[in-house]
This record gives C-alpha cells, structure tokens and sequence, in this order.
C-alpha cells in the first residue's frame, strides 16, 4: 500500500472516529458506507488533502459562494436522520460534486439529484460513474422558485434532499413527496439556521421537527426570507 493511500485510510478512520461518532452518528449502515465511498475522488484536486477534515471545501476555482461539499458530519447526520430503505425514491437538490448522491444511491432505489451549473453536473455525472454508482441520474436544473419540472415526472418521492440551506421549504417541493415521505432541509437565516426534518403524514398533513443547528451555505435562487425595512 503506497504512502498516499495508507494516509487517506488513516484520515478516513480519523474522520468517522473523531468527527462523526461525536456528532451523535451511530448508525452502523452509515458509518460503513462512510467507509467505503471515497471522499477524497469526489473533491477538486487542489483541495485532495482536505477532503475528510471537518470543513465545506470549495468546488469552483474562483471559489463561487454556495458551490461547496459539506462538512462531512452534517452530511452523515443527514444520512441517519433520513433513514433511507433500500426501496426509496429519492431527489437531491444540489448536487456538487456528487458524493452525497453517491451516499443517497447506495442507501436507496434510485436517486434524481438536480445542479444549476453544467459544469459541475458534469463532474458529479463523471465522479458516479467513477465510483460504480450507477442509480443516480444527474440533472441541469434550476430547482428554485417552484421550477420543480425535471423533477416531476418521477414524483412521488420517498425523499428529499436540499443539499443547501434555503430560508423556508417551499410548499411546492412537499406536495412531491409521498404520503410518509420525509424531507431534509436546513432552515432559517444566518446565524440561526436548523436541521428540519419534515415528514407527509397524510394528503394535505405535514409533521416538522427540527433536532440540531448548522449553518451552511444557500442554495441558489431559492427565495429569502422577507424582511420588513422602515
């Protein structure tokens, strides 16, 4: 095993045991696909060194606010809380890079996972298919502001993911989900912002809980909160 690897190995290691494990993420699932899907092939080669510490990397370069990975606790802490099955539909808003589809498409069916910029779609498309991950299908879409089109015709959905913070979840976005379904979404404004899980309960009944705080980048073009001026 050459030098590089045996460092990715023990960064890995280190990122499931040091960051992870303390963030309340102890879903034996999650953890071992944590280790086996390689972080470190779906971030830009500038920031390789980087990829399993605990910080947002950069996926433009000029950086561009908003394209970034996660940090990877909240990315795993989003995998437990989901409680993805085997049989799920699942659609993804933001893809970046592609390593959060990659994680949503083993846990699940199949994923549909949608990205604004082409250029990054086309590298998460290429960052799949390197990985041998092959039930995510990646999309050019801008989700926002109700243009929910690309993601219709698979509707319902047993998930969704934002893979972004927007200041409150369309209305739009829940009528796709499933009767049972549950939605991923990091809501509020800076400096408050917080983990909400929103599950369907019935065809026009939503239950909402809310169990942790981060604040994380917004997704594009998703409308902001209204603020009264006077």
């Amino acid at each position: 095993m050459s030098a590089t690897a045996f460092d990715f190995e023990r960064a890995r290691f280190n990122m499931i045991e040091q960051q992870i494990r303390p963030w309340e993420v102890l879903d034996a699932k999650v953890l071992a696909l944590l280790g086996q899907i390689k972080r470190e092939t779906f971030v830009p080669p500038a920031y390789q060194a980087l990829a399993l510490s605990d910080l947002e990397i950069p996926l433009s370069q000029p950086a561009v606010e908003g394209e970034c990975m996660l940090a990877p606790k909240v990315e795993a802490r989003t995998l437990q809380d989901l409680a993805l099955k085997p049989t799920d539909n699942v659609l993804e808003i933001g893809t970046g890079s592609g390593y959060m589809a990659a994680l949503l498409g083993r846990l699940s069916r199949q994923v549909l996972t949608l990205e604004i910029n082409p250029a990054l779609a086309e590298t998460a498309r290429a960052n799949l298919a390197r990985a041998g991950v092959g039930n995510v299908q990646v999309k050019t879409a801008d989700a926002a502001a109700g243009r929910f089109a690309p993601c219709v015709s698979e509707a319902p959905y047993d998930v969704i993911v934002l893979s972004g913070s927007v200041a409150e979840v369309p209305a739009d976005l829940l009528e796709l989900l499933r009767v049972g379904g549950r939605l991923f979404a990091v809501v509020g404004d800076e400096p408050i912002m917080r983990a909400t899980l929103v599950q369907r309960t019935g065809e026009a009944s939503y239950h909402s809980e809310q169990p942790w705080d981060i604040v994380i980048p917004r997704l594009r073009n998703f409308p902001e909160s209204t603020r009264f001026r006077f």
